[in-house]
């Protein structure tokens, strides 16, 4: 049963993994925020001026809402995660970010939907479910094969595997977009004191010599796959930072095309580019994905020293950005959306206007990294270098 409690001095939503019916009369917290219109934003008041640069994006990333948290799903034979599934892990993932708005509504959506049976089966395949994307949201460099051959020993096929990761991205990605634009209207942020943020991955994952990302999952055959799948997989693979994941995104056929076309439609203009790749490689560095990391150190074209000052950790970094205040900037505001999106404020938004950049490429520039977030766990989930 997913049962939940509210702790003392905790406005939060937790939930334990033990499988069984709810009773009946069990109600979330904030029933409320289940139904909401707007799906991503979660129907957070923000300025039409300030939306009005994201709206193509943001309408790709409703059309990925529809396809991770449908709201009707019949679960076969190779797609075994129900909606339950699907719930809980982002209910998960959510608390992991603490931001509330997203808590409330993953918790509303959940409550009403009977659990699994409380077979010995289902409560481990529950409890790896849990436990998987809770370490990837807050510690992915703590994925390895073994734990993905653990879902698969629990019952997951390899589209769900895949599904499974793309859903505990996507919910990352939505709670720090969320984060973002309320800090940009303002809102105060209320996170929650005792909470630990993310720990930086780490030194020694960045010092080996460079290697290629590889997956121990097995890809799809694409000649097998009809001729609207191959042209997805073709898009994909033409795109330099989801060519290594095409043979494994295509075994989410619904997902992909949206997937891909968000991947396009958030790289920042070329005049930001320089920002956008240090903004990148901090979020590489962060969450401990290597190959996302290296691919962004061989694209900086500013200061040479940069990218070893990354790799080597915060006080290296504090000293070459002490004589380069608008990258501290960048660097800054990526660092806190990244470890504790719940307390990223307008505070972390500002000095990158201070520093040169329109508020429409500041916001461009912290989703960005909020997206690069979900390629690390897609890399650091699926597979590993070596």
């Amino acid at each position: 049963m997913e049962q939940r409690r509210r702790e003392a001095g905790r406005n939060h939503w937790y939930h334990e993994t033990q499988s069984s019916r709810l009773p009946d009369d069990v109600v979330s917290l904030v029933p409320e925020a289940a139904h909401v219109q707007d799906r991503f934003l979660l129907d957070l008041t923000v300025d039409d001026a300030l939306l009005a640069p994201h709206v193509l994006w943001l309408s790709t990333a409703r059309k990925l809402c529809a396809q991770f948290f449908p709201e009707r799903l019949a679960p076969d034979r190779l797609n075994t995660l129900s909606s339950y599934d699907r719930l809980s892990t982002a209910l998960t993932v959510a608390q992991v970010y603490g931001v509330q708005r997203l808590c409330n509504h993953y918790a509303a959506r959940l409550t009403p939907l009977p659990g699994p049976d409380s077979s010995r089966e289902s409560n481990r395949r529950l409890t790896l479910i849990t436990q998987y994307a809770r370490q990837l949201a807050s510690q992915p460099t703590l994925i390895d094969g073994n734990l993905r051959r653990q879902l698969d020993e629990a019952g997951l096929s390899i589209s769900d595997i895949v599904t499974f990761n793309q859903i505990i991205g996507f919910v990352g990605f939505q709670a720090r977009a969320i984060a973002v634009f309320q800090a940009a209207m303002g809102i105060p942020v209320r996170w929650l004191p005792g909470f630990d943020i993310q720990q930086d991955a780490p030194a020694e994952r960045f010092q080996q010599p460079p290697l290629s990302w590889h997956t121990d999952l097995p890809l799809r055959d694409t000649a097998l796959a009809d001729e609207r799948l191959q042209a997805q997989y073709q898009y994909c693979a033409q795109q330099p930072l989801l060519s290594e994941l095409a043979g494994l995104l295509i075994q989410d056929p619904l997902a992909i095309e949206p997937f891909v076309q968000l991947s396009t439609q958030l790289q920042p203009a070329q005049d930001i580019h320089r920002e956008a790749t240090l903004a990148a490689m901090m979020s590489a560095r962060i969450n401990g994905s290597v190959a996302c990391f290296n691919d962004m150190a061989s694209r900086w074209t500013g200061d040479a020293g940069l990218p070893e000052a990354v790799r080597n950790g915060e006080r290296a970094l504090n000293a070459w950005s002490h004589h380069h205040p608008a990258e501290r900037a960048i660097i800054q505001a990526t660092q806190l959306l990244t470890r504790a999106p719940d307390r990223f404020s307008q505070a972390h938004l500002q000095p990158l206007v201070e520093h040169g950049l329109s508020t429409e490429e500041a916001l461009r520039l912290v989703i960005w990294a909020s997206f690069c977030g979900w390629l690390n766990r897609l890399k650091l989930g699926l597979g590993d270098i070596g």
